[in-house]
This record gives C-alpha cells, sequence and structure tokens, in this order.
C-alpha cells in the first residue's frame, strides 16, 4: 500500500532523516517508535507532502506522491492525525468534523460518517454544540481522530496519539485505534509508548536518529531485550 526507500530529510545540513525504508500493507497496524527528535513526525510530514526530501521515493500504491499536493495526497485516501490535536478552538465539535470532509462530496455518506465517529467517541455527540477550545485534551484528541476520519481514510497516520493523556484515556484511544482498524483502515501509528504502540501492532519499526534499527512483529519487539531496555526498562513485565 504505502512504500518509502531511501528516504532522506534534511534541515539545513542535519538529516532528519538518513536513508529509510519501510512498508505498510494494507489492513494492517504498523507502527513506528522512537525517542524525541528520531525523525517520526518528520516521516509523517514528508509522506503527506508537508516536508520535501532531499532523495528518496514515497509510492502509494504504486503511485509516485512526492510529487503530488497536500490535498491530492489526502483525496487518495490519505489522512494525517497530527501531534498536539490541532483542533479549531473556535470553532464547535460539529464544525470541525464537517471540516474533516471538506474536500467529500457524498453527502449521504458524510452523514453516515458522522454517525460512526459519534458511536465511536459518544462524548462528541453530547458536545457536539461546544467550542473545541473548551474541551478536555482527551476530548480534543478524540475530536482530531474523529474529524480525520471524516475524510473517508483508507490509509490513517496517527502522531502521537496518547502524548499528554491520562493512562485511562490512553486506553480508550488505543481501543479506539483497534476498533478503526477493525473497519477497514490501514493505519501507521508513531508512538513514545512502546509498549501500547507494539502491543496492537502487527508490524514495528524501531527508528533512532533517523534510521531504521529494528523491524519485526509488534509483540516479537516487545520481548526484544534491545527494545526493553530502551523503550520500555528493564523492570516491564510482559
Amino acid at each position: 500500500m504505502l512504500k518509502i526507500e531511501d528516504l532522506v530529510v534534511a534541515y539545513g545540513g542535519i538529516e532528519a532523516l538518513k536513508g529509510i525504508s519501510m512498508e505498510v500493507e494494507e489492513g494492517k497496524i504498523v507502527t513506528l517508535i522512537g525517542a524525541n527528535g528520531a525523525g517520526k513526525s518528520t516521516t509523517l510530514r514528508t509522506i503527506t507532502g508537508l516536508e520535501v526530501p532531499k532523495s528518496g521515493k514515497i509510492t502509494y500504491n504504486d503511485i509516485d506522491i512526492l510529487s503530488l499536493k497536500t490535498k491530492q495526497i489526502v483525496q487518495m485516501g490519505i489522512t494525517l492525525v497530527p501531534e498536539g490535536r490541532r483542533v479549531f478552538p473556535n470553532l464547535t465539535v460539529l464544525e470541525n468534523l464537517r471540516l474533516g470532509a471538506f474536500f467529500r462530496k457524498d453527502l449521504g455518506e458524510i452523514k453516515k460518517d458522522l454517525d460512526w465517529v459519534y458511536e465511536l467517541f459518544p462524548r462528541l455527540k453530547e458536545r457536539n454544540w461546544q467550542l473545541a477550545g473548551t474541551l478536555s485534551g482527551g476530548e480534543q484528541q478524540m475530536l482530531s481522530v474523529g474529524r480525520a476520519l471524516m475524510s473517508k481514510p483508507k490509509l490513517l497516520l496517527m502522531d502521537e496519539p496518547s502524548l499528554g493523556l491520562a493512562p485511562l484515556i490512553v486506553k480508550d484511544i488505543f481501543n479506539i485505534i483497534q476498533e478503526i482498524h477493525k473497519q477497514g483502515v490501514t493505519i501507521l501509528l508513531i508512538e513514545q509508548n512502546a509498549n501500547a504502540a507494539l502491543r496492537i501492532a502487527d508490524i514495528g519499526y524501531i527508528l533512532e536518529t533517523g534510521i531504521i534499527k529494528n523491524k519485526g512483529q509488534g509483540l516479537e519487539l516487545l520481548k526484544n531485550d534491545d527494545v526493553r531496555k530502551a523503550y520500555l526498562g528493564e523492570s516491564v513485565v510482559n
């Protein structure tokens, strides 16, 4: 579905990505984990056309997308849930959700997807009249995910969806990710919470300072001693 080959992205003279290669197969949950500054967000921003790489190739269903604008990439079925939620604070919950469907013309299907988002996030339905800026952090994250779903994505890119949230809300968010996946959406998940991400991922990649250091099935990486020491702590018990 999505294939990244030898991708190099530089800011000035510093390479944030140093020739990474990875794949996201259709129907899978793939996670990319790593510390701050490893290049995780840069990877997603490059996929969505927000960063221009120095070299390399990104294809989506065998189509080169590096020459496309972000609008075109979204219309192809790739949507980003950005780090930090990035909701429109002065618009209502419902207005934020409708903006997610900005490029769509299938009004009947938009209504069905809105109902689906409300089913996933009942609190959003209860608060659809409320300004997004007055929601709690967890509710804003739900809104950010719901807004992305309104674009009817085939591939959902998620950048640190659990960042800054209370443990109980984090559990809810990961349950929702699994439910979205069950509905046929392929997911590329960027996470610092390696434990939670690897538990639900089909495939995991470990990114360190712009280089892919390891790849494997999620649960296998969870048992890997190097991964445990670096991201989980030696005292973590599975």
